[in-house]
């Protein structure tokens, strides 16, 4: 029995470039826009929360 006729082993492929960003100049600056958003969201809620923590930890310490 040869089995090594059932089985073929072939290198991978290049698979075609796939462009997964967005297209023209005002999709990229929509995407900018948004990524923006995000980042400063998320920064001010990590900021408020510090000021929150802080003060929690003086108002039980002293």
């Amino acid at each position: 029995m040869n089995l090594t006729s059932e089985v073929t082993i072939s290198m991978a492929e290049p698979s075609p470039a796939r462009s997964s960003g967005p297209d023209g100049l005002e999709a990229l600056t929509a995407d900018r826009e948004k990524m923006w958003n995000g980042f400063t969201t998320a920064t001010t809620g990590a900021v408020i929360f510090m000021v929150v923590l802080l003060v929690l930890m003086a108002v039980f310490l002293l």
